[in-house]
């Protein structure tokens, strides 16, 4: 189960269209369960891109009312 911090990080990463400044703790909680991943930037940065998984909770959240 996702805290609200984690679960409101996940919803900023999907709407986000640049990047953002994310607590470490919630994007490692979002990695170690594999709702986001991370891609290498061809300058050494890394940015936080949701997977499949990711797009799965969302989605299931919002059905929920």
């Amino acid at each position: 189960m996702l805290s609200p911090h984690e679960f409101a990080t996940l919803m900023l990463l999907k709407d986000a269209p640049d990047p953002i400044d994310l607590d470490r703790a919630d994007l490692e909680a979002l990695l170690e369960r594999q709702l986001v991943t991370l891609e290498q930037l061809a300058h050494g940065q890394q940015r936080p891109l949701i997977t499949i998984n990711g797009y799965s909770v969302l989605k299931a959240a919002a059905r929920v009312r």
